[in-house]
Formats: structure tokens, C-alpha cells, sequence
């Protein structure tokens, strides 16, 4: 469609462009379809814990699954579980438990309500027996939808009264139920469904969609599962790879992965393989008809997984480059017999248990934070008296630093508990299932981030990455840069020396991303992920190296010196240039959020700037990622205690620029005491100078505030509310203030001189 809209742009006519692409006529564009698509929104609200879950006019979803099937029970139940929310279809799953105990009552007045989980509300008030009348007048859904749900919830009790009823199973899978809720229903396995559905030839078939509205034969078409007699999916072919792509987009896990699939992909035809691709998400180039020999269009799920295998057979799958969605998959498809390309899930294992990463640490040599697991509440003290504040707490195996926290005071540790577990005071949690992983934080650290690809011999560094905020903040929220402008030579000797071992150490074959943090020349590394990260699009960008292409066919076999040999790889290093990536976050269309950067990541996007300078390439960045940072004004500064010595440098740097300052009265005094005149405010709601009524009122341009700990209460979350309300700029770490600042130093001028990605790639190449 957009190829259509972009011709008839530049003047084709309608008749033209079909006879261009199809050889037919106009009405080829309106072929009668015999399926269901349907397209489900995925929500992260827990990220943003103080906006209520209610829809409204203002986009709140950060991604989106779609799914096809005959009929539309089949393609809502797909699409569902294709949203990797813990729900494996319109109900019958774990996620019911959540209404016992809840009153038919309260059930039909939260249907008033939109949010994220009403369809599921619908489903347990209609299988209590509400009417689908009550249903339609509390929600204004259409009542075809509600007839359509009706159906779904009338089979599932069906299910669950008649028990394992082959006739019934047919009729399950025809509306889309998967074998993890059948399951449930009979009290089984998911095995023993499938078992069960085999010995009954009740298997899955695959329907095309028709890229060329047949008209004539489509190279290109893509597939879909159901559950009839005939298979329009071709036979297995010999050479076939299959890559498992990332789902929909959600916090933590974006299109960053996507291009690591596609650039996948890419590279497999180019080394002569057939490609396969498995996605769910429509917004994504891996789900274009045309970027793989053949797509399914099906959820990334080990039952839906398993039966694109068993149809491809393929020589080999690719899990690595889609985050943590095929991640998860990885362990039972080798358990299932399905052969994993590049880095075993044992080595990934490896680097994600703590304590088998902390061994493997001890045994090469590489110092990591003090730190500790805990399996209980009791535990969880002992460590924090043990290893010292402040300290960095996270449930295990988490995604996108999800429940990650910073304490600076042992009475937080009980908060903690409080909110993650509703953990009563006095209480006790089992933490076996789920320890508690506690490290020491290390302050004033600079964090940095490297990927790199390890062919089991030859190690090469795609990039190193300086992060702009301090060690605290998540990677994905925070900016970097390339090269890391304030490393010490031998702090970056290290870094590249214990990348080489933990690569080697853990037996990767394929991409390595490690962060570390470095305070001074020293150097500890904080995590190691042997799989793609979200960087690697901004460093294959920012050194012209197809860093997912290289790793792809580093994972298929070949070595970096062969690449090198065939022309397919040419490392680049000693850029004289700078890139910048920054974070885009969704403050605006959360109002009531406290804009505090964390361990947490909340980033819904990225940008990227390049310059001859730090400060040019952050202040293109800025500008990209809608940040309206003015040359002058007056700025509005607030500093924890341990960030008021970097304060001093970035207040001289806004005054030289021609700033007015106006701070706390704790930071006015320290700036006072260094040399530098500001004015300082009134608490809020007291006072002629009430920062709130200031950025209210358009006399505070800027604002750089630096809370302690996550989430801190008080003045200063009103402040930067205020900000958000009014579109004032507000940066919540010192280094954050810093570059701001030194991206100011440039000038228009400056940020203004252009040049393409390939103009920076040639003086690489010179």
C-alpha cells in the first residue's frame, strides 16, 4: 500500500501502477479474502507505576502483534498470546487466578472501564453467566465482538465439562485454542495435548496469504497455521535457516532486534541459505512479504515454533538476535530436538544464572561489584549488611532492568519487598524460584557498554560505548558515545582484555555485549548478554561495520578471518568523528509519571546524532529526539549532595553561555561557596519564587534535577511534573546537565553542517 501511495504521489495513475505490478486491473488491489486478521495492542504500564491503567484519546501501547486465522476466535486467541503477556489465549490460563474472590458485581462495573486486560474481564464475566447485553451496554463493544466471545467461552466450558473429547479438541484448535490452555482445562501437560492431537491427525496446516492477488504465481508469498485438511506450504527444502524474530515491540526489547533479524536474514541468502522467518509483529521489516524466502506469521511460542519446524526442517534456528522473546524459547526447542545456531542456551544460561557468571568471573580473573543472592527476606538483609550501601537490587532474569531498584537505606529494603512481593510487615517470601540478586552500586561510576563478535578463536570489538549518565541508569535510557571520550587508556585496555576472556569463557559464537562499570582505571564488569543487544544497530551505524550480518555467519560456521578473505567483513577503528545515541522517552503521554532516570528502562525509542565533537553529535541527538534545549535563558538547578562537585563544572559552563541560575538552597549555597552567583528558590507552594509557579509561568527555561534514590517524593517531583506539563527540558543526572551544556558550546552553526552516513563511513575507509 505504501509503495502504491508513494507512485500515485508522483502522478501514476491507478490503472498504470496495477498493470505495473500484477499485469491485471485495479480490482486486482481488492481480492476477497478468505481469513481473519486481527491486531492487538501491547501495553507496559508497570513501567510507569503512578499512571492508572485507563485508555483514552492519548496513545499509551508501546508495540503490537498480529495474527491471522479462518476465523475470528482463532485469530483473537493467536493474537493474544502473541502479545507474550503471560496469557496463552482469551482464557483459560494462570493469569484467572487473578479473579478469585473477585464479585460478579465489581466484574461488570470494571467493564465500564477501558484498559489492557477489559477483553478478559468480558471473557470471566460471560462465562459467569452475565448477559451478553449487560456486556455490550457496559462496554460499547459491537455485539457481533461479544457474540464472537460468547462462542470462545461456550466451547472453553464445553472442554472443561466434557474432558479429552477428540471431536471437541478439533473444534478447539479450529477456534484457536492452544495446547497450553487445553492443558489447563484437562489438568495435563502441554506434551501430552500434543500426543494426544497426533494420535488423532489433528496437526496443523499452513494457508498463503497471496502477495500477487492471483493474478499469476507469487515468488514471495507468506503463511499462516490453521487447523484443516490441505497444506499450502511448500515441502522442506535442503539449506533452510530459520530466524525466530522479537514479537511486538515493548520497553526493553524494540526494533532494534528486528534489524538484527532482518540484517539475519540478509546474510543467510547471501551465503546461499533459504531463509526462513517467524514473527508476529506487523510493524517490523522481518514481516514484509519480501525480506525472507518464506515468513510465517505466527506467535513466537514453542507450540506454534515447533510446527514450523516440523513443516521447514531446518538446518539450523537462530535464537540470538531477537532478544528475550526466542531466548526463552531456546531451552525446549533443544530439548525438543531442534538444532540452535552460534551460542549454546547452556553458555546463555551461564551468563544469565548469577552465581554460575560470578564462578566463571572468579575463575578469569575479572573483578565484578561485591554482591550477593538471596532466597529469602532474612537473606536479602545479611547481603545488604554484608557487601555495604547503596546497593542494586533485581528479582533474577529480568528484562529491560524490570523491578530494578536503588537503595541507599537498609529500612528500603522492606519497601522493596513491600511492592515487589506485597510482602506484609514481618512477613516472609519464598525466593527460591525467583532469588533476589543484590549488588553493591558503585557511585560515581562511568558505565560502558561493548559489543563484539567471537568466532571461538578471533575476538573483534565492534564498539566500545561511553554512557553520558552515571553507572545507575539503564543502559537503554541512557545516551552514549562512541568513542568514549573520557576512558583512560589503561581502563580501555582492560575493558578489551576481559571481553576477550568472558567471550572465550563463556564459548560464543557469534555477538557478545558486556557491560562494565569503570571508576578511574579501574574496571568491573556488571553483566554479560552472549546474544544481540540493543546497541548493535547504532554501532553497526555509527562504524559501518553489519555487525548482525558478520555474527550471523560467524554463528553459521565461518570464522572472521574467512569473512574477511570473501570481502564480506572489513573491521574499522580510529574514527574522527563522534556518534551519539539518545534515548526517546514517552513522558508526555504519561503526565502523571515522575520523570526520574533508574535502573529501570522506560525508553520507548532512539536517535542518533554525528558530529566532530562530543557536543555536537549529543546536541544533533537532542534536536532528534525532540529535546528543545534554548541557547539562553534561565536555568533551574537542584543537586544531590554527591553530584554537586560535577554540578560546579556544568553551572560555570551554562553561566559562560549566558544562563541565569536560579537553585535549591542547598545548591545555591555550594555554587555561592565556588564562585558562581545564583539565585535561590522558595519551597514549593511557599513564596514569590514557587519553582512550580516559575515553570508555570515561562521564567524557567531549563531545568537540571538530581534526585536521590528512584523515586523521590517532595519538591522535586513536582517540579519536573511541572516541566512535563509545560514542555520544559528537565535532565535528572548531572552528566546529563553536563552534556547538555557542552552541546551548547557549538552552536546552531555547528549542529547545522550535514553530511551523509556514507561521507563518515569514507574517512574510515581513508
Amino acid at each position: 500500500i505504501a509503495k502504491i501511495a508513494a507512485k500515485l504521489a508522483v502522478g501514476y495513475t491507478l490503472d498504470e501502477i496495477a498493470n505495473d505490478i500484477t499485469g491485471a486491473t485495479p480490482a486486482s488491489f481488492e481480492p476477497a479474502l478468505d481469513y481473519i486478521v486481527v491486531k492487538a495492542p501491547r501495553f507496559d504500564f508497570a513501567k510507569f507505576p503512578s499512571v492508572p491503567e485507563v485508555l483514552g484519546t492519548s496513545m499509551q501501547s508501546v508495540g503490537e502483534a498480529m495474527s491471522i486465522g479462518r476465523t475470528f476466535p482463532e485469530a483473537l486467541q493467536k493474537a493474544l498470546r502473541s502479545l507474550e503477556r503471560g496469557r496463552a489465549g482469551l482464557n483459560a490460563d494462570a493469569a484467572e487466578e487473578a479473579y478469585t474472590g473477585v464479585a460478579t458485581e465489581d466484574l461488570v462495573v470494571s467493564l465500564r472501564t477501558p484498559s489492557p486486560d477489559r477483553i478478559f474481564h468480558v471473557a470471566e464475566a460471560l462465562r459467569r453467566g452475565v448477559a451478553p447485553a449487560t456486556v455490550v451496554e457496559q462496554t460499547s463493544y459491537d455485539p457481533w465482538f461479544v457474540d464472537q466471545m460468547l462462542a470462545i467461552v461456550e466451547l472453553r466450558m464445553e472442554l472443561e465439562s466434557a474432558g479429552r473429547d477428540v471431536e471437541l479438541l478439533h473444534a478447539a484448535k479450529r477456534n484457536g485454542f492452544s495446547d497450553a490452555q487445553l492443558a489447563r482445562l484437562w489438568n495435563t501437560t502441554e506434551a501430552d495435548v500434543r500426543s494426544m492431537r497426533s494420535a488423532a491427525g489433528i496437526e496443523v496446516t499452513y494457508k498463503t496469504v497471496d502477495t500477487c492477488a492471483a493474478e499469476f504465481a507469487a515468488l514471495t508469498p507468506y503463511f499462516y497455521s490453521t487447523f484443516e485438511e490441505e497444506d499450502e506450504a511448500p515441502a522442506a527444502g535442503p539449506g533452510t535457516v530459520m530466524v525466530l524474530g522479537s514479537g511486538p515491540n515493548r520497553i526493553g526489547q524494540g526494533i532494534e532486534f528486528d534489524y538484527c533479524c532482518v540484517h539475519a536474514s540478509f546474510a543467510l541468502r547471501d551465503a546461499g541459505y533459504e531463509t526462513v522467518m517467524v514473527n508476529c509483529n506487523p510493524e517490523t521489516v522481518s514481516t514484509d512479504y519480501d525480506t525472507s524466502d518464506r515468513l510465517y506469521f505466527e506467535p513466537l511460542t514453542v507450540e506454534d515454533v515447533l510446527a514450523i519446524v516440523a513443516k521447514e526442517q531446518p538446518a539450523a534456528v537462530i535464537v540470538q538476535l531477537g532478544g528475550q522473546t526466542p531466548l526463552s524459547l531456546a531451552h525446549r526447542l533443544e530439548e525438543a530436538g531442534v538444532p540452535i545456531a552460534g551460542t549454546s542456551p547452556e553458555s546463555i544460561d551461564t551468563a544469565e544464572d548469577r552465581e554460575r557468571f560470578s564462578a566463571l568471573c572468579q575463575e578469569l580473573g575479572i573483578p565484578q561489584p561485591p554482591h550477593g543472592t538471596a532466597r529469602s527476606v532474612a537473606e536479602a538483609q545479611e547481603v545488604v549488611d554484608e557487601i555495604g550501601l547503596p546497593v542494586l537490587v533485581r528479582p533474577s532474569y529480568v528484562l529491560g532492568g524490570r523491578a530494578m531498584r536503588i537503595l541507599y537505606a537498609v529500612e528500603e529494603l522492606s519497601s522493596y519487598l513491600h511492592d515487589l512481593y506485597g510482602l506484609v510487615p514481618g512477613g516472609e517470601v519464598d525466593l527460591s524460584e525467583s532469588p533476589l540478586l543484590i549488588d553493591r552500586f558503585l557511585e560515581a561510576a562511568v558505565e560502558v557498554d561493548v559489543d563484539a563478535i567471537f568466532d571461538g578463536t578471533e575476538l573483534y570489538v565492534g564498539g566500545v560505548m561511553e554512557h553520558v549518565e552515571q553507572a545507575g541508569v539503564h543502559s537503554g535510557d541512557s545516551a552514549c558515545v562512541v568513542p568514549p571520550p573520557t576512558l583512560s587508556a589503561e581502563a580501555n585496555d582492560l575493558i578489551l582484555d576481559y571481553t576477550g576472556r568472558l567471550a572465550s569463557g563463556l564459548d560464543v559464537r557469534g555477538l557478545i555485549n558486556i557491560q562494565f562499570a569503570v571508576r578511574g582505571d579501574d574496571v568491573f564488569v556488571l553483566e554479560a548478554n552472549p546474544r544481540a543487544s540493543r546497541t548493535v544497530p547504532f554501532i553497526s551505524k555509527a562504524t559501518g561495520v553489519p555487525l548482525a550480518k558478520v555474527a550471523t555467519r560467524v554463528m553459521m560456521g565461518e570464522t572472521l578471518a574467512e569473512l574477511r578473505e570473501r570481502g564480506v567483513f572489513t573491521p574499522r577503528h580510529g574514527a574522527d568523528y563522534v556518534s551519539v545515541k539518545e534515548a526517546v522517552l514517552p513522558w508526555n503521554r504519561f503526565p502523571g509519571e515522575d520523570t526520574v532516570l533508574g535502573p529501570e528502562m522506560r525508553a520507548t525509542g532512539e536517535v542518533m546524532g554525528i558530529g566532530r565533537s562530543v557536543g555536537v553529535a549529543y546536541g544533533k541527538a537532542l534536536a532528534a529526539a525532540g529535546h528543545k534545549v534554548p541557547e539562553r535563558g534561565t536555568l533551574f538547578l537542584s543537586l544531590a549532595d554527591r553530584d554537586k562537585p560535577r554540578g560546579v563544572e556544568a553551572a560555570r559552563l551554562y553561566v559562560e553561555h549566558g544562563f541565569k541560575i536560579l537553585a535549591t538552597h542547598g545548591t545555591a549555597g555550594h555554587l555561592a561557596r565556588h564562585g558562581i552567583a545564583t539565585t535561590h528558590v522558595d519551597k514549593v507552594g511557599e513564596g514569590p519564587y514557587d519553582p512550580v509557579r516559575l515553570v508555570e509561568d515561562g521564567t524557567i527555561n531549563l531545568i537540571v534535577n538530581t534526585p536521590r534514590g528512584r523515586r523521590a517524593r517532595g519538591d522535586g517531583r513536582l517540579i519536573r511534573q511541572a516541566a512535563t506539563r509545560q514542555g520544559v527540558p528537565c535532565v535528572t543526572t548531572v552528566e546529563g546537565g553536563l552534556a547538555v551544556a557542552r552541546s551548547l558550546v557549538g552552536g546552531k552553526t555547528e549542529l547545522t553542517n550535514v553530511a551523509s552516513l556514507q561521507e563518515y563511513h569514507e574517512r574510515l575507509d581513508g
